[in-house]
């Protein structure tokens, strides 16, 4: 498997978080929504603006800052 951060997957693309390189309060605010390491995700949108992501079934949607932070298995 690969590391990438989740800002390079392109739309379509699935992965496991394996890292989150944030600060306590960004690391804290993706916890609540669900974002952890061994999360599986899928790029729903990655074009301009934030990114889209399903997660569980649902849909939510991060910007393109935090979700670089999010370092990506895929």
């Amino acid at each position: 498997m690969n590391n990438s951060s989740l800002i390079n997957l392109p739309s379509g693309a699935h992965g496991i978080v394996h890292q989150i390189a944030a600060g306590t309060c960004a690391t804290k605010r993706l916890y609540e929504i669900g974002i952890n390491p061994g999360t599986e995700i899928e790029v729903v949108k990655n074009d301009v603006g934030p990114l889209i992501l399903s997660l569980a079934g649902h849909k939510i949607a991060i910007g393109r800052g935090l979700a670089q932070k999010i370092v990506v298995n895929f």
